[in-house]
């Protein structure tokens, strides 16, 4: 067994910033054309693009509810505005009932791909968002905002080999 890598002291993490789900887009299209890519953290990189995927389809589709309440309420009330502008940290470990559903599972690349695009075209043309299940309901201004900090954070883990 791997023994597991300590994701915040990961130093060679590429330092992205999207302003537009667009961006994350052609970020994911640019790594899509590479011949090969190095992943710096735990997960392979298709299991890091699935992630985005599943985080993209549950605030159209909904999430399960994980977050006890008074956490939300800090949440909502102390760290929802850094949260959305600021990058997220690298390191953090998600409570066991919420990563059973967000975890991804071992996936390979292309299905990876495919699923982001998918989902990717959803964000797009539907315009119905689920509340977020830490920070309850967002606009879809702060829910763009929210994806672009997501995936700069987890694409960060990705290093394109041209």
């Amino acid at each position: 067994m791997t023994a597991l890598i300590d994701t915040a002291k990961v130093k060679e993490r590429r330092k992205l910033r999207f302003t537009s789900i667009d961006d994350i887009a052609a970020e994911v299209e640019r790594l899509a054309r590479c011949r090969e890519i190095k992943t710096l953290g735990n997960w392979s990189s298709g299991q890091v693009l699935q992630h985005l995927a599943m985080t993209m389809q549950n605030s159209i589709d909904g999430f399960p509810s994980f977050v006890p309440a008074p956490i939300r309420l800090f949440l909502r009330l102390f760290m929802k505005r850094r949260i959305l502008t600021t990058p997220m940290s690298a390191g953090f470990k998600l409570p066991a009932n919420a990563a059973e559903h967000m975890l991804p599972k071992p996936t390979e690349w292309d299905a990876a791909v495919a699923n982001f695009r998918r989902e990717m075209q959803r964000l797009k043309t539907q315009p119905q968002r689920m509340p977020h299940p830490a920070f309850g309901p967002l606009t879809s201004a702060e829910w763009e905002q929210l994806h672009c900090r997501h995936s700069e954070l987890h694409l960060g883990f990705l290093m394109p080999v041209d």
